[in-house]
């Protein structure tokens, strides 16, 4: 099998984009979508202008507006941003039937073979990126790479409307020029301890003990030290079927305060309870995951009867969960609810689930 042409695309700043193109008086203003700073909300998405402040995603809304006193504040509405994800999911399926969507905002595409016959992954790329514009009035990244690993460092190397193309005899200077935090999932505590052990670049993995390495990510060091190498042979994979729903964000720097963990656990309960409701489904059991700075993963879940879709109560059961954990003593880098035991009103099983949405801070 030859080399394979995957994508990997990411909406520019998604939810705050999107209020910025349906709203013409927010054009050019820094805007951020999530709670409100006196209920010590969460900012879920800033705009490029917000970010000129240093105002980021899962930041204290409270801090972000200390940043930026003009800030524009949104609530989030979830049922708009996903019409508009499935109108781009829709242009991407058209192309290919090999799309494997990460989240409500970005996704892999792989175009080894595509509807529209061309050759090079960048031609596809870059007219994916033209229909978005045309059709959604949106920009998209988009990173093109014989693999999922360097598809999606590409796709943020030239944030927002960039097109970056790792050709195969580009990799190993690709790798060289990469410090370790570029990595997806390494944030500011792992980037630390790495620098500490002398890890600097992704290509210092590659000589580091295994007791180092271990020490520093966990079980995460064989495949790091894969990546180092730009190896990664996973494939785009569309059927990922989960008997589930339910949402997880990685933080592009750890969560150490209880206040804004107990927040974004809310955050995503009640999106996972608009999707339930969406769905018209019912679920008896309520899945709190977790993931700390050192790399250690721990779910704490609840059943219990009958069986709900009640934003409240499926947050309330989240945030409750909360209490059985760390969070608060030790940094979080990972958090995720989901919902289980899912069935229809009637007490039908519903046929088997596949929401189950990603997000990354940009």
């Amino acid at each position: 099998m030859g080399l394979r042409r995957i994508l990997h695309v990411d909406m520019d700043a998604f939810y705050a984009s999107v209020e910025q193109r349906d709203d013409p008086t927010l054009k050019g203003r820094p805007v951020v979508v999530g709670g409100r700073p006196e209920s010590r909300g969460v900012v879920a998405a800033a705009s490029y202008e917000a970010r000129t402040f240093g105002v980021r995603s899962a930041i204290p809304m409270a801090r972000a507006v200390r940043l930026c006193p003009e800030l524009v504040i949104l609530p989030p509405d979830f049922r708009k941003y996903a019409a508009v994800s499935a109108q781009v999911l829709a242009l991407f399926r058209d192309v290919t039937p090999l799309v494997e969507p990460l989240s409500l905002d970005e996704a892999y595409l792989d175009v080894t073979e595509n509807a529209w016959g061309e050759p090079l992954g960048v031609h596809v790329a870059r007219r994916l990126k033209e229909r978005i514009r045309e059709e959604t009035g949106l920009t998209a990244s988009a990173g093109v790479a014989p693999n999922k690993f360097l598809a999606k460092i590409a796709s943020g190397w030239r944030k927002p409307d960039g097109l970056t193309v790792i050709a195969p005899e580009r990799i190993e200077h690709f790798l060289q020029q990469l410090p370790v935090d570029a990595l997806w999932g390494v944030g500011p505590v792992t980037a630390r301890k790495l620098r500490e052990a002398g890890i600097a670049r992704l290509i210092d993995v590659r000589d580091a003990p295994d007791e180092v390495l271990r020490r520093a990510v966990g079980s995460w060091a064989d495949s790091l030290r894969q990546l180092s190498f730009g190896v990664d042979e996973r494939a785009v994979n569309p059927n990922q079927e989960r008997k589930s729903i339910g949402c997880e964000e990685t933080y592009a720097q750890d969560l150490a305060e209880l206040d804004p963990i107990c927040a974004e656990v809310d955050r995503m309960a009640r999106r996972t309870a608009a999707i339930l409701e969406r769905k018209d489904l019912l679920a008896r059991t309520v899945v709190l995951k977790l993931r700390y700075a050192n790399f250690r993963t721990i779910t704490r879940s609840q059943t219990r009867e009958p069986p709900t879709r009640s934003a409240d109560e499926i947050a309330g059961r989240a945030v409750e969960l909360l209490g059985k954990t760390e969070a608060g003593r030790v940094p979080v880098r990972l958090l995720g609810v989901s919902v289980h035991g899912l069935e229809k009103p009637s007490g039908e099983t519903p046929p088997t689930a596949t929401d189950q949405l990603g997000f990354s801070a940009e």
